[in-house]
């Protein structure tokens, strides 16, 4: 192990804080692909026959806007004029991912349309850049179908409704970018079976990678940086859970009071109404302002 990593496992021990984020993998994806040198070679894995592309003539158009309750994808991006590809990287199985795929292209499009400052009101015929969507999927499976369609999964085969595409990926070729995520992804899934979502299964997976040759050249420039993209503190994943079970106590509880309101206004009384909503009846005059201040 070389002297980096071990300086950041000495850091470990005062950080027994942290913990692998349950999305650790996901944020490797879009930390590798967000960089041109590395969305060349995602493009070039998936168009080897195309060989004049280069960093500059790849446009990121990746959807950023990832407010609560609004779709958003792993990597999206532009070839010139004439193409935008889709790709996502899934580690469940889920169909949906179809009509996610027919989400974020929509959306996609219609920041295209804004760019490009076309009006879909308009007389004019749109120019569309043709789309490809991808998921590469790093999970187990028994059977591997090379595409799923909208058409088959959600309307029966019938085409004539709607459709869309979706190319699956599974290993890649070996040696291509996407064979390398793939296989960085089974070495982590390793290294959590052996040592949980630790900073050492982290540490691990890197420097397995390192030694045979997977994304060695991102992960040898960026170790640190890596590590804490898959790390969070677990202070973070307590406050998260803390305030949606406040949350949900909340809820329950104008649900509550909702009840007694209305129990009260059919004329039940307080002792029943305390009983139907398993408080006291102390608690029920609070809920109606009957309590003595």
């Amino acid at each position: 192990m070389d002297q980096e990593v071990k300086t950041i496992s000495s850091d470990a021990e005062k950080r027994p804080e942290q913990v692998a984020k349950y999305t650790a993998k996901d944020s490797v994806f879009t930390s590798l692909f967000r960089e041109p040198k590395y969305l060349l070679q995602l493009y070039q894995a998936l168009h080897p026959e195309d060989h004049e592309a280069t960093e500059d003539s790849i446009k990121n158009v990746t959807i950023t806007n990832v407010l609560l309750d609004q779709y958003y994808n792993d990597v999206g991006f532009q070839i010139g004029e004439k193409i935008v590809i889709l790709v996502e990287q899934q580690s469940s199985w889920s169909i949906n991912i179809v009509v996610r795929c027919l989400l974020y292209l929509a959306q996609t499009y219609q920041e295209y349309f804004e760019s490009t400052k076309q009006n879909v009101y308009g007389s004019k015929k749109l120019e569309l850049p043709k789309p490809e969507m991808y998921v590469i999927f790093t999970g187990s499976r028994k059977t591997k179908p090379e595409y799923l369609y909208l058409s088959k999964e959600f309307f029966d085969g019938d085409d004539s409704v709607l459709d869309v595409k979706v190319k699956m990926i599974y290993d890649g070729k070996e040696g291509d970018i996407i064979n390398q995520y793939v296989t960085f992804t089974k070495i982590y899934n390793e290294q959590v079976k052996l040592h949980g979502r630790t900073r050492e299964a982290v540490l691990e997976t890197i420097r397995i990678c390192k030694d045979q040759n997977v994304l060695s050249e991102y992960l040898s420039g960026r170790e640190k940086e890596v590590v804490d993209i898959m790390m969070t503190l677990f202070n973070e994943e307590y406050i998260l859970k803390t305030y949606v079970e406040s949350r949900e106590k909340e809820a329950f509880e104008k649900a509550k009071i909702g009840t007694a309101q209305r129990l009260h206004e059919m004329g039940i009384s307080l002792q029943d109404i305390a009983k139907a909503c398993q408080v006291t009846v102390e608690t029920v005059e609070q809920w109606l302002g009957f309590a003595k201040v």
